[in-house]
């Protein structure tokens, strides 16, 4: 959810607004929500998803402070290139995974480099927009395998496939 707002606000699908809503989302729902999701998953032993979710949770923690506190561009697009990197390695990573997870994290990983290149400099908006189009596919796929993943569960059978 969080992704999908934030990525609409770059892809300017509201007119460039939309931006303090997922800012909202960044700190209680992709921020404190998912660290708290990573917890339970290195309770599970759940490495991946442990430090999925876990870190993610910190990225949108930080997103918030980055954009809330610092308000620094140059800041923006360095700590984008740090997590364009841990998202490269976790790219690699879900290729011992579910299908869907390496498809999101291919898109995830477009996503950030676009995202790294616009923030840079003065800016680059074509890039963040872009960026932000690409974000909007990551919220599809990440739904999509939340909503197999609790589907199939709750049915006690494979209902929504996730390859």
């Amino acid at each position: 959810m969080t992704t999908f707002m934030l990525s609409s606000a770059n892809a300017h699908l509201w007119g460039g607004n939309g931006a303090g809503a997922a800012l909202s989302l960044a700190l209680v729902y992709g921020g404190l929500a998912q660290l708290l999701a990573g917890m339970w998953e290195f309770v599970r032993k759940n490495t991946f998803g442990a430090l999925a979710f876990t870190s993610y949770g910190a990225f949108w923690i930080g997103v918030y402070l980055l954009l809330e506190v610092v308000k620094s561009p140059t800041s923006l697009a360095v700590y984008l290139l740090s997590w364009t990197i841990f998202t490269f390695y976790m790219w690699i990573a879900s290729f011992q995974a579910s299908k869907m997870l390496a498809i999101l994290f291919t898109l995830l990983l477009v996503t950030f480099v676009f995202l790294t290149i616009g923030a840079w400099g003065a800016g680059h908006v074509g890039l963040t927009k872009a960026g932000g189009w690409f974000g909007i596919a990551t919220a599809l796929v990440a739904w999509y395998i939340s909503a197999a993943g609790v589907t199939n569960e709750t049915a006690g059978r494979k209902v929504l496939p996730t390859l």
